[in-house]
């Protein structure tokens, strides 16, 4: 796969960025943290010493090879955390998110990402995470980066209590397409210019639906698919 091209950063006067208040859109995992957040969460549990560490290590392995390949089932994988996520009181949950954050998240910060929202930022920007990630592990990654918007997988939570179910549609592959127009449309942004940054080949749906795709350290999917569209390369790495 060919090099990424290094993070060049537009000036004000560079006409590459609309003048005019964008969308800017960001995958989460390996795109704006240097790791997937979801995969992290299960080798947490694992060192944690709160899942059986074999069975867990293995199916959270082979989940996260089954979405390398653009073959997840997000609703199987889901259930698969959040049954766990629910077997813990309200308390135990915040208390392992703060420390998931601590010593998963925290190591995962890339500067060159952080710059890149930053300048979205300074342009006046609406900086949306849309993730197929679920709220659960994603929300406090959001608000620790900032961002105006998380669209994320929805947990279903009757009565206060995770099901270990989600709420369809899941945000993944074409779910994230239908997530951001439903965004689009309810805050009353359609027309506006869009940017979406990502890394993975999942992605390409909407990739192919916003006015500025860019690849971001891609897969070898997506390398190839950004090469033959003459997308932006970028590493944040």
């Amino acid at each position: 796969m060919p090099a990424a091209k290094s993070l060049s950063l537009p000036t004000p006067a560079d006409t590459t960025l609309d003048c005019a208040v964008a969308v800017a859109i960001f995958d989460l995992d390996n795109t704006l943290i240097a790791g997937d957040s979801d995969h992290s969460w299960g080798e947490f549990l694992v060192e944690r010493q709160l899942v059986d560490a074999d069975h867990y290590r293995r199916a959270n392995d082979q989940f996260y090879e089954d979405y390398k390949r653009g073959e997840l089932d997000i609703h199987a994988y889901q259930r698969f955390v959040l049954q766990q996520v629910a077997q813990f009181s309200a308390e135990q949950q915040q208390a392992l998110l703060a420390d998931f954050m601590t010593h998963k998240i925290a190591p995962l910060h890339l500067p060159k990402a952080q710059a890149l929202l930053e300048h979205h930022r300074a342009a006046g920007d609406f900086l949306l995470i849309i993730t197929a990630t679920n709220r659960f592990i994603t929300a406090p990654i959001a608000e620790a980066l900032q961002v105006d918007q998380l669209i994320a997988t929805e947990p279903e939570i009757v009565a206060g209590q995770y099901t270990g179910e989600i709420i369809d549609p899941p945000c993944y592959q074409a779910g994230k397409v239908t997530r951001w127009r439903s965004f689009m449309t309810e805050t009353k942004r359609q027309g506006e210019t869009c940017y979406f940054y990502s890394d993975s080949i999942n992605d390409l749906p909407l990739l192919t639906e916003v006015d500025h795709p860019v690849a971001v350290d891609p897969c070898p999917q997506l390398n190839a698919a950004a090469e033959a569209r003459g997308w932006p390369i970028i590493s944040l790495r």
